[in-house]
């Protein structure tokens, strides 16, 4: 089956002039704490491939029965529509031909149309880590690019260490990618593996790669430095037409190159057309879609398609937008599929307030006076220690207050208490029972009930839910998702104010309320209450 290289047709390029490579399902999953499933691999696949992406690493077959599972399940149940899988491995061991080495049959019978082999180009690391000569490295790259090139397999080679090898011998880092491109290989890419570089580095690096060697240069950074993106782009402005990445940052230590900031930047700043037309507008939900499947939740501040991309909280922000909403934007956020979205904090002025009800449904500008009692009462609220930015629903039930005359109320609380048991004498790990009881009034019935919980509020949750879900059945489709409680005045220890957030939820959407109180009981039942109470009126309860 083997050919001399220059014997092949020269490698076909399936994606366009440019490549955008995802390595979240191998680099990306070196993270500290993520462990995903063959199947979680799978379904992550299919959102990458959603985006427009034109590969997919899929992981090392053969250097773990995990990937090599990926792999033949992949063949039989990933149909992808615009990426090709591509298998991960090294070049062969040291003295082994590429085609007797059992690592290197593994690529070629994973049914992966591309192979990334990782070489090493750093002359310090060929000697010391694979222990082996400078010259016998040229030929593990030559003969396993060329080997499976034969095979009828596309062939990318990672660089690893390449600007750290760059920097102790030039002469030699660069004839590891001219062999590995004489080979066969379609790209080198470069790989700042410690992740040290700065972007003006990686410029003048990758403009000599290019102008000396004249191959094919993609791009491989870590976020060492912060500068991850900001090196992928300087290497695509000095000619690089390859760039790796990982969904939302993903990969060891700091992470890898954010993929989706780098494809925005280059389709929306630099006007280079990347993706598939459309798909770029998926950023958004497929990077919180990924999130969900590897169960890190999304970074709110994270560029174009975090949750707090576009908020803007101050009252001078806001008074601009309302007259055009790129005076304070970089861009439409529809563009990478995010919303505007506009907090209500004790920074608001009126023209957030109106904003704000607008995106919630009340046209408030013929009506200035509510206005100016809503910016009154938030600032009075926040100076208490209520927060509104991340509690909407709170906010909401404010504005139909002060907008309608009245605010809802389904249930009158006549009182409640809830007592935590511990005996004396328990077993370890045996936990305390809370229980609590409450007497509320609803559709015209008074109920009194008493509920059990693991601690204190869920023992209030559970007591008011049974008690109000015989007269409003709604209420047994909403669950309690989270809780968080901050402690406002430190100083005065047990007896400060707390705040509590909580998020309820009714299995299609959620919404968050926020309860104030000089303890964490009381707190935690207003944002209850209200909790309850907002989701009757989300659903449209009489």
């Amino acid at each position: 089956m083997n050919q001399p290289a220059d014997a092949l047709d020269p490698p076909v390029d399936l994606h366009g002039a440019f490549h955008v490579y995802d390595t979240t399902l191998r680099d990306g999953m070196q993270q500290e704490g993520l462990n995903p499933t063959v199947a979680d691999k799978l379904a992550i696949a299919r959102q990458l491939d959603g985006l427009g992406v034109g590969y997919i690493e899929g992981g090392w077959p053969g250097a773990n029965p995990k990937d090599t599972e990926f792999f033949r399940r992949a063949a039989a149940e990933l149909d992808l529509r615009h990426a090709k899988l591509a298998a991960f491995g090294a070049t062969r061991r040291a003295g082994v031909t590429a085609a007797d080495d059992p690592l290197i049959a593994a690529l070629r019978e994973s049914g992966a149309g591309v192979v990334t082999l990782v070489a090493k180009s750093h002359a310090g690391h060929v000697e010391k880590a694979l222990r082996t000569t400078l010259e016998e490295n040229l030929a593990m790259v030559r003969d396993t690019v060329s080997h499976l090139r034969a095979e009828g397999q596309q062939v990318f080679l990672d660089a690893e260490h390449f600007f750290d090898g760059y920097r102790l011998d030039r002469a030699y880092a660069l004839e590891v990618l001219r062999t590995a491109y004489d080979a066969g290989a379609e790209v080198v890419a470069l790989c700042d593996t410690n992740g040290g570089m700065l972007p003006g580095w990686v410029a003048d690096v990758v403009d000599d790669v290019v102008q000396t060697t004249g191959v094919r240069v993609g791009i491989h950074c870590h976020n060492d430095t912060g500068c991850a993106v900001a090196n992928t782009l300087a290497a695509v402005e000095a000619g690089a037409t390859h760039v790796q990445g990982c969904i939302n940052g993903y990969g060891e230590r700091t992470g890898n190159a954010d993929l989706v900031n780098v494809v925005a930047n280059l389709e929306l700043k630099l006007d280079r057309r990347v993706l598939p037309p459309g798909l770029l507008s998926e950023a958004t939900r497929i990077a919180h879609a990924v999130a969900e499947v590897t169960n890190v939740p999304p970074a709110s501040r994270q560029p174009y398609v975090g949750v707090s991309a576009f908020a803007h909280k101050a009252g001078l922000h806001a008074s601009a937008i309302k007259i055009d909403p790129d005076l304070y934007q970089h861009m439409d956020p529809a563009g990478v599929g995010n919303d505007m979205r506009l907090l209500v904090s004790e920074m608001a002025g009126r023209a957030s307030i109106e904003l704000k009800g607008r995106e919630l449904g009340f046209d408030l500008s013929a009506t200035p006076e509510v206005v100016s009692r809503v910016t009154a009462r938030v600032k009075e609220l926040e100076s208490q220690g209520y927060t509104f930015e991340a509690a909407d629903a709170s906010f909401e039930m404010l504005l139909m207050e002060e907008a309608e005359g009245r605010r809802p109320s389904y249930f009158d609380v006549e009182s409640w208490r809830v007592i935590t048991e511990t005996l004396t004498h328990a077993r370890p790990g045996e936990e305390a029972v809370s229980e609590a009881t409450v007497k509320v009034l609803a559709a015209g019935v008074r109920y009194v009930v008493t509920g059990e919980g693991n601690g204190p509020v869920n023992a209030l949750d559970q007591a008011l839910r049974t008690a109000i879900v015989q007269a409003y059945p709604e209420i047994a489709k909403f669950e309690l998702i989270d809780f968080k409680v901050r402690i406002l005045d430190q100083g005065h220890g047990t007896d400060a104010i707390t705040r509590v957030l909580i998020e309820t939820s009714d299995g299609e959407s959620s919404w968050v309320t926020v309860g104030v109180g000089a303890n964490v009981i009381e707190a935690s039942w207003e944002a209850l209450v209200e909790g309850l109470t907002y989701g009757l009126v989300r659903h449209h309860v009489e």
